[in-house]
């Protein structure tokens, strides 16, 4: 399983925006390049078919334009992965997340199956196709969803119709709500709204732990679900709620407590979630919480290994994306369980799968800016590569032609932000002290490169539209396209000639250090 999420409600951020962020990671033992592009109108397919699940859609008519991060090889499919849409609304897609078998048993997955034998003959059994997944949803919900709870009820319906072939969570935003949904067994679902003064951490596990069936099957205002999910619920007797069977709500719908955990009855607890997924959770809600005796003291809370941390927590201060991104790149600083760092044991410092791992592919922190004009208020905050050593770069979504920076080639390529990430993350990990302040020093001059150019070219709007009477809530006006678009291409530039110099730098650390190195005066 890959990937990190994490979700900040607008009270909860410094500056009132929403923030869905999500580490890519790719499997053991691979690394898929990406790029960012903008898929237009004209370009969206009007019928898809998955490469894994060769399940065939028809798509609506009139879907809206978006940017995405989608694998540079579309041999395996599209994985369009993170993006902002024409009307402001972000999506990552997804979060790999855990199941039991209580759940597979009671509403399997919906698997490819190949065809056996041949039409006519005894036994032959046609294809079956799969259901919907990783590979497809980006595609298939983010052209045609113009809030976040729109993103839920559109793949929510999906799932009834197709099923889905694997376990995930998904995250929508727009400018008010963030709602994450999680797949429940092949076909049932389940959906949160992100409280607007609080964040998520969440690993690749079935996080959510609180739920309103009453809200979810009635006003939906915090909650929303499958149709008949608590009849299905009951049938199956997939509720482990202890005591008197009503939950805390005291009342049951359907047989089925009112208020109920969904990662009780529909999650894992398993070592593998104590080792990979628990101490992810741990760790970011440590470091936004640090104060909380949940987190800190001698005798915590909660700890790295800990199976019931809370979905969401309130932060201590305020969030912005350059804390999502450091946290997204963490690898368990300033702990025994960091494998750059010099507390603990060797065994302690690989204890622990990290967030910020070698196989991360792409982070996307995706900013809807409440403050700012409807035609620059998307942001896609784009990292390539692994988190520790990389950087984000601040993209303006309401824009036609991306920098060419962010179209990755499949041949390894200095010309390219994707491979001069990965070839800066392999040169500098063997030496990471040795490279840690230049590449701490490009992290944050790079950063604050985005801020200043998101402040200056948001003022240069302002005066554009005083000037010349542009309407800045219009999303397809020329003037302001081009002027997002030559914003997004400087900063680009910028961190081009930063990760020139970033690479020359850890390459001769790394030279210097080679196992030949050889002088006159080591006699």
């Amino acid at each position: 399983m890959a990937c990190t999420t994490l979700l900040v409600g607008k009270r909860a951020t410094n500056d009132g925006s929403t923030l869905i962020a999500r580490n890519e990671d790719c499997e053991n033992g691979t690394f898929n390049a990406k790029s960012m592009v903008c898929v237009e109108t004209a370009d969206q397919p009007r019928t898809y078919t998955g490469v894994t699940s060769h399940l065939t859609i028809e798509l609506p008519d009139n879907p809206l334009r978006y940017v995405c991060t989608p694998n540079t090889d579309p041999a395996a499919g599209v994985w369009g992965e993170a993006g902002i849409n024409a009307a402001n609304v972000s999506i990552t897609a997804t979060e790999t997340i855990s199941t039991n078998a209580r759940v597979l048993g009671a509403d399997p997955l919906v698997a490819y199956r190949p065809a056996s034998g041949k039409p006519g003959d005894a036994g032959y059994r046609p294809e079956q196709p799969g259901g919907i997944g990783e590979e497809d949803l980006v595609t298939i919900l983010l052209p045609y969803i113009r809030s976040a709870k729109e993103g839920v009820e559109r793949m929510g319906s999906l799932l009834e119709q197709y099923g889905t072939y694997e376990m995930n969570g998904v995250a929508f935003g727009d400018v008010d709500d963030i709602w994450y949904i999680e797949t429940v067994g092949g076909h049932h679902w389940i959906a949160r709204r992100v409280p607007d003064d609080c964040y998520v951490a969440q690993p690749n596990r079935l996080g959510i732990d609180y739920f309103d069936l009453r809200d979810a099957l009635g006003e939906q205002h915090d909650f929303m679900c499958s149709k008949d999910l608590a009849s299905w619920m009951a049938a199956n007797h997939l509720d482990v709620t202890m005591g008197d069977g009503a939950g805390q709500a005291g009342e049951l719908v359907e047989g089925v407590p009112a208020v109920f955990n969904p990662r009780q009855a529909f999650g894992s607890y398993t070592w593998l979630d104590q080792v990979y997924n628990n101490p992810r959770a741990w760790y970011m809600c440590k470091m936004l919480n640090g104060d909380s005796p949940d987190f800190c003291g001698a005798d915590p809370k909660y700890g790295p290994e800990s199976f019931d941390i809370p979905w969401c927590f309130k932060p201590a201060a305020k969030i912005s994306v350059m804390d999502v991104k450091n946290l997204l790149s963490s690898t368990y600083d300033g702990t025994v369980y960091d494998p750059y760092g010099l507390q603990g044991t060797e065994e302690s410092r690989h204890r622990f799968r990290d967030i910020g791992i070698n196989r991360t592919c792409e982070c996307s922190v995706l900013q809807i800016r409440p403050y700012a004009p409807a035609a620059a208020r998307g942001v896609q905050w784009v990292a390539f590569g692994s988190g520790p050593f990389n950087t984000a770069i601040a993209m303006y979504a309401n824009v036609r032609d991306i920098p060419a920076y962010l179209d990755t080639s499949l041949e390894v390529s200095t010309d390219s932000f994707y491979w001069t990430n990965r070839l800066v993350a392999a040169l500098a990990d063997p030496e990471y002290f040795d490279n840690m302040e230049a590449i701490a020093g490009y992290q944050q001059q790079t950063l604050a490169d985005g801020y200043a150019a998101l402040a200056a070219t948001d003022a240069e709007l302002q005066q554009m539209a005083q000037q010349k009477g542009l309407n800045l809530d219009a999303m397809d006006s020329a003037d302001v396209m081009t002027a997002l678009e030559a914003s997004n291409e400087a900063l680009a530039e910028k961190v081009r000639q930063a990760n020139v110099q970033l690479l020359d730098s850890v390459l001769f650390t790394r030279s210097l250090n080679m196992k030949n190195a050889f002088g006159s005066n080591d006699h």
